[in-house]
């Protein structure tokens, strides 16, 4: 019996050999549930904009995006440094930001047939379920399956942003991807931001020390958006089939 309490124990301490922030998931869980409910906030302004001003909706947009941009690298910065009292208010408008510029997206989700507002239920509901099984997932990983795990979804997103800009040069062009095409790559991205999800859970303990909480809510926080937009980007391609 104490040569297999030993045992056990040798093997618990191995698997956290490599830990640095065994708490950081859980304290950076409610400043992800915040920054989510920012999001909700910020885009429900959006699509009022939309809406009621729609001739000052895209001068707004873009404004949103570039700031967007300076507030996560500045926010980014400031949490690596655990500097949680200035990192919390920048990762909160960065939230809002967000809100704001998918508004778009959520507006055409809301235009598709077949979509609608249950459509972005469900994208909403899919994180949700995605979330819960990636924890289970994800805190069970093995070092070598982790490891594994996070090298391919770390080259299959490089590959997935290198897909997406020379999508958007097309465009700029005039060339639109057809939609098979589009369906493919919106339901690669899906997967991979499922594949980033239980990641996350396997990467954020080992990266991050407890008091770097809001960086690892942050690289949540993207993961959770990224995955909501790929599932509306899916569906909306499926919709615009029919």
């Amino acid at each position: 019996m104490a040569n297999t309490s030993n045992f056990r124990q040798s093997v618990q301490d191995a698997k956290s050999q490599s830990i640095v922030g065994s708490n950081v998931i859980s304290k950076a869980l409610p400043v992800l549930g915040g920054g989510l409910i920012l999001t909700a906030v910020g885009t429900f302004g959006g699509l009022q904009v939309m809406e009621n001003s729609p001739q000052i909706f895209m001068p707004t947009f873009i404004g949103a995006v570039i700031l967007q941009l300076i507030l996560f690298f500045v926010a980014s910065s400031v949490a690596q440094k655990g500097n949680n009292g200035v990192a919390l208010p920048l990762l909160a408008t960065y939230s809002l930001l967000t809100g704001y510029t998918l508004s778009g997206i959520v507006s055409l989700a809301l235009q598709t047939p077949g979509v609608g507002i249950n459509g972005v239920g469900i994208a909403a509901l899919g994180c949700g379920v995605t979330f819960i099984a990636a924890r289970s997932i994800g805190s069970n990983l093995s070092e070598k399956d982790g490891m594994a795990l996070t090298k391919t979804v770390q080259l299959g997103v490089i590959a997935l942003f290198v897909v997406l800009m020379g999508q958007l040069l097309l465009h700029l062009f005039g060339i639109h991807t057809p939609s098979f095409l589009e369906v493919a790559i919106s339901g690669i991205g899906v997967l991979l931001f499922v594949g980033a999800a239980v990641v996350d859970f396997f990467v954020l303990p080992r990266t991050y020390r407890d008091d770097q909480y809001i960086s690892a809510a942050l690289s949540m926080y993207l993961t959770y958006i990224n995955l909501f937009v790929f599932i509306l980007r899916f569906m909306i391609a499926i919709g615009g089939r029919d």
